[in-house]
């Protein structure tokens, strides 16, 4: 028996809707205007090439510990030359897809309304959510293993400080955010904290921010005073921002802990690769008892790499690409240039 559900082929055009911009995109986010990320033609290049892994490679800074030579009036003298080397940051594509049932999604969107603004709203804001989460997820992992890298962890890590107490009777006006504990976390990059364009945080931290009448606002592309700033970074409140809960994972008194990153200009590099198929309708027409149920499948072919790490060579996602958690553990990135020169801190507080 026929059933009289609209159908997502009823609405949807696939060449249509792949033309059609997106309403929310990577572009549209906090984390992209501020210019942590930076999109450019080679890494979409890159995307689209054959292979899982693509070599991001960068030319070495000169040597500052050399000196220079002393010029004198000997022409038997040869001056002493160097060289400056490439470096190489490896990074790992991620081939995603999402499909999307019509016995819900259809129903819904046949209630009233534009159906193809719905439905981009929908699976755009995914992605969006998606590419975001994956941003932190690899900012995660890039602390855990300066943790791991430190052997003690804590504020041994050159690019962690952390300023939170243990317990809830440690949590005082020294183990949460304010200026002095964010400044001593972004001068982990020594003279390159200057760097810094924007701290992302969660919304507890963003309260205490507003609370100590820290936050200043600048208008936005229409002229509203909407952009949140701190000491002239951009603020990004996101609750997906590294959070353990109060008591832990233990019990007992622990304090909860909050983990705000400072990002600087070109912390990521991103880049879009265009799928075979990137959108799809399937039909089925057995399932539903007959009834017929369709599919929307969106995919994504996605390289976002940290600046100034490799995959680590001796990692292997179990699929063909990292997931969330994968990205945040602690063996997944090698960081491959001095410190100074990446554009990532990260502050511990307790709120």
């Amino acid at each position: 028996m026929a059933t009289n559900t609209v159908q997502l082929t009823d609405i949807i055009d696939t060449v249509v809707y792949q033309d059609l911009p997106a309403i929310d995109s990577p572009e549209r986010t906090a984390f992209y205007e501020s210019g942590i990320v930076v999109r450019n033609s080679l890494l979409d290049g890159i995307a689209n090439a054959p292979g899982k892994t693509a070599e991001l490679p960068f030319w070495r800074d000169i040597d500052a510990d050399n000196e220079p030579n002393l010029s004198n009036d000997n022409p038997a003298t040869e001056g002493d030359t160097h060289k400056i080397i490439q470096g190489d940051q490896v990074a790992r594509k991620a081939f995603l897809n999402k499909g999307l049932s019509e016995t819900d999604l259809a129903s819904e969107l046949a209630m009233g309304g534009d159906a193809m603004r719905r439905i981009r709203a929908r699976v755009d804001t995914y992605w969006m959510r998606q590419w975001q989460r994956r941003l932190v997820a690899s900012c995660n992992g890039i602390y855990a293993n300066n943790i791991k890298a430190s052997g003690s962890g804590g504020n041994d890590a050159d690019m962690v400080y952390d300023a939170s107490g243990a317990t809830n009777d440690d949590v005082g006006a020294a183990t949460v955010f304010n200026r002095q504990n964010f400044t001593t976390a972004a001068f982990t990059a020594g003279d390159a904290y200057d760097r810094a364009e924007a701290v992302a945080v969660h919304s507890v931290v963003y309260k205490r921010m507003i609370d100590n009448d820290d936050i200043d606002f600048i208008p936005d592309s229409q002229g509203r005073m909407t952009i949140p700033t701190f000491l002239g970074l951009r603020v990004i409140v996101d609750d997906g921002m590294p959070f353990t809960p109060a008591a832990g994972s233990a019990g007992g008194a622990d304090a909860p802990k909050f983990t705000s990153i400072i990002f600087g200009n070109g912390a990521f590099g991103w880049g879009e690769g265009s799928p075979r198929l990137p959108v799809e309708v399937q039909r089925e027409a057995r399932q539903g008892n007959g009834g017929g149920i369709e599919i929307l499948w969106t995919r994504k072919t996605w390289l976002l790499h940290p600046f100034g790490f490799a995959v680590s060579t001796t990692k292997t996602p179990a699929s063909v690409s990292f997931d969330l958690a994968e990205l945040a553990e602690d063996d997944t990135w090698e960081r491959v240039v001095d410190r100074k020169n990446v554009p990532l801190s990260f502050l511990v507080t307790n709120g």
